[in-house]
């Protein structure tokens, strides 16, 4: 009997063995070193609280995660090595610029992540929330313990980040911050806690959603403009200008407020008491401000600060629900644009 030739070609080819299938490519992501407790070393691995920070490079912490290379194909640049109360403004500038020209030049990289210290973490988000000009993810990352500790949460924080900043699902939704396996957007997040791994929240929305084993999950997205619908660019920029923040407290002094204001700041942020109130002793002193713009935030940790009549009176300015050293940021870049008051009301509706 004869065989068809399209059903020998069939049973030929069934009886080859299969080809080798080239393995799937991994995503590009940029890991940008700053140093903090995430790099740090103690004397011992019960050195949870005496231990310097920014030791290790961004490579070692690459490096001690074998499980990275099976997620995203990492390129590591150290920006810096410092605990996070050492960075600095000139810090901010060259991150951003440094990751607008990495989405620039590089198309096919997914993501950046920024290894970072805690304690300023959240205002360095910010402020590349309002300053990259790219929908890709950058997820900032550290850890509450020291990478020599016991139980070290460093290395699963890093993991976690590199598999957010390669995942399409994390585009669009401005900057990041993961630790604890949650996911905080930069505008909402704050640290509540100075030990404890559960630190970051976003006290008045919650996170936008968690890392676990299985997936990425996401809940929300943040409504406020950020990355490629901010106004703002400091490509040239090397400072910006000054702005200070004040605490509001029972019987304060006007002096701190009178040297400010001669001391030629460009902006001052009130930590006020409850939604963002200030006393007449304040008041009188702020009442003398000529040229410099003044903001109401609130020392309570959250909620919204809205704008009222007796403060509008006197050229002050109502921060919503951003806390001091958010507005002290989103003031600094508004004073980038302008000094006038009707656009920087504007600005912090926006943002």
């Amino acid at each position: 009997m004869r065989i068809p030739a399209a059903l020998s070609l069939l049973l030929l080819t069934s009886a080859l063995p299969a080809l080798p299938q080239a393995p799937p490519k991994t995503p590009i992501v940029w890991v940008l070193s700053t140093g903090g407790t995430i790099a740090g070393q103690g004397a011992t691995s019960t050195s949870l609280t005496e231990y310097k920070g920014g030791v290790l490079t961004g490579a070692d912490l690459v490096k001690a995660v074998p499980e990275i290379p099976l997620i995203a194909e990492v390129k590591v640049e150290q920006i810096a090595n410092v605990g996070s109360a050492n960075i600095t403004i000139t810090h901010w500038l060259t991150l951003a610029n440094r990751i607008n020209q990495i989405f620039e030049t590089e198309p096919t990289t997914a993501g950046v992540v920024i290894t970072h210290g805690t304690n300023t973490m959240e205002e360095t988000a910010y402020f590349l929330n309002l300053t990259v000009k790219h929908d890709r993810p950058v997820v900032l990352v550290g850890s509450m313990r020291p990478a020599t500790a016991i139980s070290a949460d460093g290395p699963l924080n890093l993991l976690n980040a590199v598999r957010t900043a390669a995942s399409p699902e994390a585009r669009g939704k401005g900057v990041l911050l993961i630790l604890n396996d949650e996911i905080n957007a930069a505008r909402d997040v704050t640290k509540t806690n100075t030990l404890r791994v559960e630190t970051f929240r976003s006290p008045d929305l919650g996170y936008l959603g968690f890392v676990d084993g299985d997936k990425l999950s996401f809940y929300r997205s943040p409504t406020r403009r950020h990355t490629t619908q901010s106004e703002f660019d400091v490509t040239g920029l090397k400072q910006l200008p000054s702005v200070e923040i004040l605490y509001s407290y029972v019987q304060p002094n006007p002096i701190l407020i009178e040297a400010l204001l001669t001391s030629g700041v460009k902006g001052i942020v009130m930590a006020g008491t409850g939604a963002g109130l200030v006393s007449t002793i304040e008041k009188d002193a702020i009442a003398k401000a000529k040229g410099t713009v003044i903001v109401r935030s609130s020392r309570t940790g959250s909620g919204r600060v809205p704008a009222r009549e007796e403060y509008d009176s006197l050229g002050m300015i109502a921060a919503d629900n951003l806390n001091p050293q958010k507005a002290r940021i989103l003031l600094m870049l508004a004073l980038t644009k302008t000094t006038d008051p009707k656009e920087i009301r504007r600005i912090f509706d926006e943002y």
